[in-house]
């Protein structure tokens, strides 16, 4: 259905963010269906007043809202609309045919009418006519704003050769943990990656490896200085552990490891250059934690009885007359998180007291549940970025006190992820009166459920999905698939507390095949790419959002607010 539509308006869509506003999750789902790979963004709410807040609030293009709302009516939120954008496009959904509803409307420049039960072949040519309609209108503004520049002025080439350095550099560093959480029968554990260089050519680079089911490789190096040959050096020494891991996997030893990589660099660091670096190995079945660390600041890890332990540098800084390496090894097994990290954290001045971050970290490290709460507060209290930041943060959630559990299984249909929503939504109106942070928690739970029902359980996968959805099988063949389907979903919500807050855990398994989740990784980085913007949605919609190693489950955090 989708290639129906003329060349010019896709394009156009494609740039374009769209608001629904409907009151049933289960529309939302379908326009969402509809329009994710249409439109460059699309924007939910289920009721007027939200509907124009969210107007408000987003840089909106087109708008789809049905008449018949609760808090404002349909009619009552484009009026509203209307006083700030005369002109925008709006669509009006609505299962009456009431004369002065429709003469309401038409008084306020309603573009185009829908009636109810929506039909995919209408809806789509409303938003085509309607985008026609704005096109016409833009003419003269689009023609006098070009969307390709040549590079032809050396700025622009600059800018578009470190574009292409940077993505080079993206792709030295190996993070086998993109989206995913490390999972086993001796650890269940949330690892996440925080990596802000200062200026293209970055000094900082890392990986993490993960050698067998128990073991994980954590590498984060910095190098001595600035410019183009400490991150030159930076990145050779992380291309070549990389590389060297991939062909060890099945023989994997530290020691030999560390070795190889001294002799690599050595040859090629100047006589004045130097590396900090850290190797180090954790060991989830034995309970323990090898490493080599180069002159690195205190990795800092915290005990269950709250105790932060510095495990500092037993080697000097990485250089060509380097010829011994020391391994040291650390019990961890009352160990319930880790920070890892550069210099460029902790060097950075505070906005008060001419201090640097250093005398903060431990404090914050202590007091944040999850890797954006740090990343918060250290970006809160710097004043200006002054080196590369680069830190992996590691929280073991079976360490911690989990003091509630909710647990109920879905059977893989459409009538199912009604009641599974609802489910969810009257679950978190016990927890909290907070309308906005139970409706994000809503509105991740909706996507990954979705995904766990379709891509799941029921194996349509996006290319599948985006055909049917342009011939216009898409909710027929999906009716079909949930008939012969018995696999179910199983959702588990646990309430956690940390420092005196209160953590919402919600886990969603299905019984399909799973995926891999390295893809995302390629997903994000395209930006032409309109696949994977749902894991993108519930990712900014809450404290982050894990995949275990088949693929099959996900988990995603929520912390309670205070209540006011």
């Amino acid at each position: 259905m989708l290639t129906d539509i003329n060349n010019s308006v896709l394009e156009y869509l494609k740039s374009s963010t769209l608001l629904c506003v409907e009151d049933s999750k289960s529309t939302q789902l379908i326009y969402r269906s509809l329009f994710e790979d249409l439109v460059k963004e699309v924007v939910c709410a289920s009721n007027g007043e939200e509907g124009y807040d969210k107007f408000c609030k987003e840089d909106i293009d087109l708008v789809v809202c049905d008449y018949n709302m609760p808090i404002l009516n349909g009619i009552e939120m484009i009026r509203k609309i209307r006083n700030i954008d005369k002109d925008i496009p709006i669509i009006l959904v609505s299962a009456i045919e009431d004369v002065d509803v429709i003469v309401q409307a038409l008084q306020l420049n309603v573009s185009n009418f829908l009636k109810k039960p929506i039909v995919t072949s209408e809806v789509m040519q409303s938003i085509e006519n309607v985008s026609k309609l704005l096109i016409a209108n833009n003419y003269i503004k689009e023609q006098s704003e070009k969307k390709l520049k040549e590079l032809e002025k050396k700025e622009e080439y600059n800018s578009y050769q470190e574009d292409l350095a940077f993505s080079k550099e993206l792709n030295i560093l190996r993070n086998d943990f993109y989206y995913q959480m490390l999972d086993n029968q001796q650890c269940f554990a949330l690892i996440d990656f925080f990596y802000k260089p200062l200026d293209v050519l970055s000094g900082d680079a890392y990986s993490a490896r993960k050698i067998s089911d128990d073991k994980v490789f954590y590498f984060i190096v910095d190098g001595m200085g600035k410019g183009l040959s400490a991150s030159l050096s930076s990145m050779l020494m992380t291309s070549f552990v990389n590389h060297i891991i991939d062909k060890s996997l099945d023989s994997f030893d530290f020691r030999t490891i560390l070795e190889a990589s001294l002799e690599y660099i050595k040859p090629i660091l100047l006589d004045e250059e130097a590396l900090s670096i850290d190797f180090i190995i954790i060991d989830h079945k034995a309970l323990t934690m090898e490493y080599a660390k180069f002159a690195m600041p205190p990795s800092l890890a915290q005990t269950a009885d709250n105790e932060i332990i510095r495990i500092k540098s037993n080697n000097p800084p990485m250089c060509k007359y380097t010829r011994d390496v020391s391994i040291s090894t650390v019990d961890i097994s009352k160990t319930i998180k880790f920070l890892f990290y550069s210099d460029g954290v902790v060097e950075n001045s505070v906005r008060y007291d001419n201090k640097l971050y250093m005398d903060f970290i431990e404090e914050d490290f202590l007091s944040s549940f999850t890797k954006d709460e740090f990343r918060e507060k250290l970006l809160w209290k710097i004043d200006t970025q002054e080196d590369d930041m680069t830190f992996v943060f590691i929280n073991q959630l079976t360490l911690n006190s989990r003091i509630d559990h909710i647990k109920k299984t879905f059977e893989s249909t459409l009538d199912a992820v009604d009641e599974a929503n609802n489910w969810y939504a009257d679950i978190w109106s016990n927890f909290t009166s907070n309308y906005k942070l139970s409706y994000n928690a809503g509105v991740v739970f909706t996507e990954l459920f979705m995904n766990a029902y379709e891509h799941g359980n029921l194996g349509i996968d996006s290319e599948t999905k985006h055909k049917l959805l342009e011939e216009d099988n898409y909710f027929t063949t999906l009716e079909m698939l949930q008939k012969k389907c018995d696999k179910q979903i199983t959702v588990t919500v646990n309430t956690i507390e940390y420092s005196s807050r209160q953590y919402i855990t919600t886990l969603i398994k299905d019984e399909g095949e799973g995926f891999d989740t390295q893809i995302l990784s390629k997903i994000f980085r395209d930006r032409k790419n309109f696949n994977g913007r749902g894991v993108y949605i519930s990712r900014q919609s809450s404290l982050g959002i894990y995949y275990n190693s088949k693929g099959n489950a996900v988990l995603f955090l929520h912390r309670l607010e205070d209540e006011a």
